[in-house]
Formats: structure tokens, C-alpha cells, sequence
């Protein structure tokens, strides 16, 4: 179990690390004006999503593998479950904006990417508390 929890910590952090930078490119990209920069934003958010994608899935795979393999109970995993279905959304939203940043169609500011780009940080601390504190 324990080398299943290193693997399930590994591809979360890794997974984070994509998510708090995918955003960022798209604050950066709504802020781009020159179309050289814009191309290579896009290509950057690309393949950040495609790399980030299948280790998110991996984190998901044995984060429910630790759930239901190991029998794990407690208020705490349901809702610490229910944030991590909204981070699937909030990845899969992601990919989305990569397909609308790369057909020139986005229409939301650099102002509100920043915004879009907190959603991880307050979901990551929110997991580490009820993982850590299990407070109910």
C-alpha cells in the first residue's frame, strides 16, 4: 500500500503542476498580441495538456485504488472525492480552453484567467486539510 500511496502522491503533484501552469499560459496568451507569441502559446498549452492529461488520470486511477482497495472510510474521502470530480471538470474545462485559444476564439481577459487560475491552489488545500486533519 505504501508504494501505491508514493505513486498516488507522485502523480498528484504532478498533476497540480499542470494545472497551476496551463492557466497561466492562458493569462499570458490572453494578454499576447503578436501573432508569433500567440503561436507559440498555443503549441505550449497543447502540449502541456496532452502530457498532463493521461498523469491526472493516473492520479485519479490510484486515488480510487487506495479508496476501494484498501477499504478507506470516512465523511472526509466522500467530499475530498467530490473536489477531486470538480478538478476532473476543471482539467477537462482546461482542455476546452486549449481548443478555443487555438481556433483565435477566446473572449475572456487576462484579468479573469487569474481568477480561473486560483480554482487548483484553493481545491489543493482544501484536499491536503481533509486528507491530513480527516476532520469529519
Amino acid at each position: 500500500m505504501l508504494w501505491l500511496k508514493a505513486f498516488h502522491i507522485f502523480f498528484v503533484v504532478s498533476w497540480f503542476a499542470g494545472l497551476f501552469y496551463l492557466p497561466r499560459i492562458f493569462v499570458n496568451h490572453a494578454m499576447a498580441e503578436e501573432s508569433a507569441v500567440k503561436e507559440r502559446l498555443k503549441l505550449m498549452e497543447r502540449k502541456l495538456y496532452k502530457f498532463v492529461t493521461p498523469i491526472g488520470a493516473l492520479a485519479v486511477i490510484t486515488g480510487l485504488w487506495l479508496w476501494f482497495g484498501f477499504g478507506f472510510t470516512g465523511g472526509w474521502l466522500h467530499l475530498k472525492t467530490t473536489l477531486v470530480a470538480g478538478l476532473v471538470a476543471y482539467h477537462l474545462y482546461c482542455g476546452h480552453l486549449v481548443k478555443v485559444f487555438a481556433a483565435d476564439r477566446n473572449t475572456r481577459s487576462h484579468v479573469w484567467f487569474r481568477f480561473f487560475n486560483e480554482v487548483p491552489v484553493l481545491v489543493l488545500l482544501a484536499v491536503v486539510i481533509l486528507v491530513v486533519v480527516k476532520p469529519f
